[in-house]
């Protein structure tokens, strides 16, 4: 009698770990970021324009898809972003503050020492990004990163 209680439990006991293991994994399942309506090259990105997408939806293409919205809110699209379909890292870039051919403030700062004076973006660029830039005044190409204001640091401590 008493063995075939324990042979009864046994199975049981397996069951209730199986429904817990498959309900734990799915509340893991990752779900990415899809757009509500078509996003297009150039738009920048808000929170309110995407909705979750099951993890393992539509994927087109190859390599990596963003599964985590915070990671593309407010960068700009770079493809055609559609509906139900997963977003390509590729198909997202952050926001460009330099534009080519924009005049722009070239600051350079050492110490106590500070420099500004303008110059005409030679490329396009994100806050962080090396960009080349000529000097206005000397006609000298430098390079430099640009700053969140939009000014190109091109040397300094």
């Amino acid at each position: 009698m008493m063995r075939a209680t324990a042979i009864s439990f046994v199975p049981a006991v397996a069951a209730l770990f199986y429904a817990v293991f498959c309900q734990a994994a799915a509340a893991q399942e990752i779900a990415a970021p899809t757009p509500r309506s078509v996003i297009y090259p150039g738009d920048v990105i808000r929170d309110n324009m995407l909705a979750d997408l099951p993890q393992g939806g539509m994927r087109d293409g190859e390599g990596p898809f963003v599964e985590n919205r915070a990671l593309i809110v407010g960068k700009v699209a770079r493809l055609t972003l559609l509906p139900g379909h997963a977003i390509p890292f590729t198909g997202v870039s952050n926001r460009k503050v330099v534009a080519n051919g924009a005049e722009v403030r070239l600051i350079y700062a050492e110490g106590d020492l500070l420099i500004m004076t303008t110059g005409a973006a030679l490329q396009d660029g994100s806050v962080g990004e090396v960009v080349r830039v000529r000097n206005s005044d000397s006609g000298v190409t430098v390079s430099g990163a640009v700053q969140s204001d939009g000014s190109v640091k091109v040397g300094g401590g």
